[in-house]
């Protein structure tokens, strides 16, 4: 490389860091401080001089800029340079979905009482007569007592017989429909949740997290959306001892220009710098607070909100679901699973409060149900599942949406009372304040249908 004054000091441009990228980088944000203390008002000139002359000097500033929008991303994580601008804390909150990958059984966890229907085919994981009680005769597995509390308070609810006719009895095909809001060819590929932040405007760097080693579905397709093990672990990649200088020299290299990467660059900075803050600090949840099991993936929502990173979406998948067998309703497996769904959910919100929970939505749904004839040991693929709702905000009952009863079954399922999109639509629509036209552009060739969630 050519002496092009990229620092008069340091003659040897590979001795600045690990590879040419990162002594490049490092080497030119050296540059950019020198200028910005001695000619800050020419910056833009030069800038546009440097673009004109070509004859191949090497890394200009300008030429940096451009080439950092795709390799940036090797220096942090997959997602940094999608980010959008930081804002205020929205009043509107945050809504987390929780995915049940397998098809979660909801006759098994909230059902009509003593209905004919299900004595005859399913006798084997019919509720008991202590189940808790919940509106219109249906009662509520005893393994969702640690959230009675917010039962009683007018925080919990649940909707039965949920579906859409693009479902079928295959998991992979119907967890793309649940999670993208429709069949890939009508949605495009875009995730419904990743219509609704697109909906909600410019955020955070955390305005989109998804709890795990991937994003799921349902926030794919877009820019933004951050998948996080923990929060610790949004960190810049490589070497230790190499972290922070990298990290300061992409801060350096990117303030007091005019680029579009600019911002988000900026924003993804803010992004390191409040999980560094957050993991050296620990955290510690509420008095008499534990989490266990699938909890942890909430304990690390809390971090977040209470830390200040402003999330309005945010997803937790929990696996487990596909009991063909040894289902075990009263106090057997399927139970346990939904008592550790439950006292992670409970875990939560008395980690927030009053004040922090009011602003949060937890909306919880699978694939699908189960058939509603059991098969000796366990229950098979079928539609009609059912939906959970947690809310700070106070919602309209115990059970909403429609229940006409199973004395007419389709093909041996649950028949589709509510539409899956129309409620997953109404929980958003309530937490948020979209209109009717708004929801209904989140699902691409839906007929939205609002849903009474919210009192």
């Amino acid at each position: 490389m050519r002496n092009n004054s990229l620092h008069p000091e340091v003659p040897d441009l590979l001795r600045l860091g690990p590879n040419r990228f990162e002594s490049a980088l490092r080497a030119e944000a050296e540059v950019v401080k020198e200028e910005q203390k001695s000619v800050r008002h020419r910056y833009l000139e030069l800038a546009r001089q440097e673009d004109q002359q070509e004859d191949g000097r090497g890394v200009t500033r300008r030429r940096f800029v451009v080439g950092a929008a795709a390799t940036t991303t090797a220096l942090a994580t997959s997602q940094f340079i999608t980010t959008q601008a930081s804002f205020a804390a929205t009043p509107t909150g945050t809504l987390i979905h929780v995915f049940l990958y397998g098809g979660a059984d909801a006759l098994s966890l909230f059902a009509p009482m003593n209905d004919a229907t299900l004595n005859r085919v399913r006798p084997s994981f019919t509720l008991p007569n202590t189940s808790i009680a919940l509106d219109r005769g249906f009662g509520l597995n005893e393994s969702f007592a640690p959230l009675k509390k917010y039962l009683d308070a007018g925080q919990l609810a649940f909707i039965p017989a949920v579906s859409d006719r693009r479902l079928d009895r295959s998991h992979f095909a119907a967890q793309d429909t649940c999670q993208l809001g429709g069949l890939p060819a009508e949605t495009g590929g875009m995730g419904w949740l990743t219509n609704l932040a697109d909906k909600l405007g410019p955020g955070t760097a955390f305005r989109a997290v998804g709890i795990g080693s991937t994003l799921p579905r349902s926030l794919v397709g877009g820019g933004g959306a951050l998948a996080l093990n923990s929060v610790a672990s949004l960190n810049v990649n490589g070497d230790g001892k190499f972290k922070q200088p990298t990290v300061d020299a992409i801060k350096t290299l990117f303030t007091g220009i005019d680029h579009p990467i600019a911002t988000p660059v900026r924003a993804g900075i803010d992004a390191l710098t409040l999980a560094s803050k957050l993991a050296q600090e620990g955290y510690t949840p509420a008095n008499n607070v534990k989490y266990t099991g699938v909890g942890n993936a909430f304990k690390e929502l809390a971090q977040l909100i209470k830390g200040g990173a402003n999330v309005r979406i945010a997803t937790i998948g929990m696996g487990g679901w596909d009991t063909h067998e040894n289902q075990g309703t009263r106090g057997g497996y399927l139970a346990q699973h939904f008592g550790e769904l439950a006292t992670g959910m409970a875990a939560f919100f008395d980690d927030l409060g009053p004040d922090l929970s009011s602003n949060v939505t937890v909306m919880v749904s699978s694939e699908f149900g189960r058939r509603v004839a059991e098969n000796g040991g366990g229950t098979d693929h079928g539609k009609g599942g059912g939906v959970i709702v947690l809310s700070g905000k106070k919602v309209a009952g115990k059970l909403l949406g429609t229940w006409n009863g199973l004395d007419t079954l389709t093909n041996g399922d649950v028949p589709e009372f509510n539409n899956m999109f129309s409620v997953f639509g109404s929980v958003a629509q309530g937490r948020f304040g979209l209109t009717d036209a708004e929801v209904g552009q989140i699902f691409p060739r839906q007929t939205y249908t609002p849903v009474k969630i919210y009192a």
